[in-house]
C-alpha cells in the first residue's frame, strides 16, 4: 500500500503538472470514443496496451472478460454497457481476451471450482464459449486454452448484442464492435475478422 501512495505522490508531483490543462478540460469533460470490455486481470491494462490517455477510454474489465446476456435485473456490466453506448455515444466497442486467461484456463482444464462458489457462478457466461471449443479438435493444455479465449471473445460479443441499447446503436449504424485477443508475452494482438470469423494480426 505504501508502494501505492508514494506513486499518487510521484503522480501529484510529477506528472499531473505536465497535464494540468488536459485534467481542467477533463474535470467537466466526460467524451471517451470506445468502451474498452477487458479481463480484470492485472497483467492487462487496456490504457497501456492501447497507449490511450486520461478520458479516451470508458473502461469495463470483469473476470474473463464476460458480458452477461441483457436481463431485466439490476446488473453493473449492464449499467456500464448502457451508458458507454447511450449516454457517452461511444462509437467502438472492443471485448479483449488475453493469453494464458486464469478463468478461461479453470474452465478448459476442468479445475474444481467448489471452494469458489462466486466464481463458479460468474463462469456460467462462458458456457456458449466452452461449448464452442468443446465442439472444436483442441488437444489439452495451451492450445486448448488459446482456443477458448478466442471462442469467448466470440460468445460475448454475441451477449454484448443482446443488449439493448447496443442493438439499436447498430442498427442506426452508431457504433461498431471488435474483437481482440492480446498475447501478454509477446505484447501481440490479433483481431475478429468479422467476414471469415477468424482472428489476423491487428492492424491501424
Amino acid at each position: 500500500m505504501n508502494e501505492m501512495a508514494q506513486g499518487f505522490q510521484r503522480f501529484s508531483r510529477e506528472v499531473f503538472p505536465t497535464q494540468a490543462a488536459l485534467f481542467k478540460k477533463l474535470a467537466t469533460t466526460h467524451q471517451p470514443t470506445a468502451l474498452f470490455i477487458g479481463c480484470s486481470d492485472a497483467r492487462v491494462v487496456p490504457e497501456l496496451i492501447t497507449q490511450t490517455g486520461p478520458g479516451e477510454l470508458f473502461v469495463i474489465r470483469t473476470a474473463g472478460n464476460l458480458v452477461p446476456p441483457y436481463t431485466q435485473g439490476a446488473d453493473g456490466v449492464a449499467a456500464s454497457i448502457e451508458y458507454a453506448i447511450s449516454v457517452l455515444g461511444v462509437t467502438d466497442v472492443i471485448v479483449c481476451g488475453h493469453s494464458a486467461c486464469g478463468a478461461m484456463t479453470a474452465l478448459a482444464c476442468g479445475n474444481d471450482l467448489t471452494g469458489l462458489p462466486a466464481v463458479a457462478t460468474w463462469l456460467h457466461h462462458a458456457d456458449a464459449s466452452k461449448a464452442r471449443t468443446d465442439a472444436g479438435e483442441h488437444p489439452a493444455g495451451a492450445e486448448r486454452v488459446a482456443a477458448l479465449v478466442k471462442d469467448n471473445v466470440l460468445a460475448q460479443l454475441a451477449n454484448l448484442k443482446t443488449h439493448p441499447s447496443v442493438a439499436k446503436a447498430l442498427v442506426q449504424h452508431m457504433v461498431t464492435l471488435h474483437g481482440w485477443v492480446y498475447d501478454i508475452g509477446s505484447g501481440s494482438a490479433e483481431m475478429l475478422d468479422t467476414e471469415s470469423g477468424q482472428f489476423t494480426a491487428l492492424v491501424g
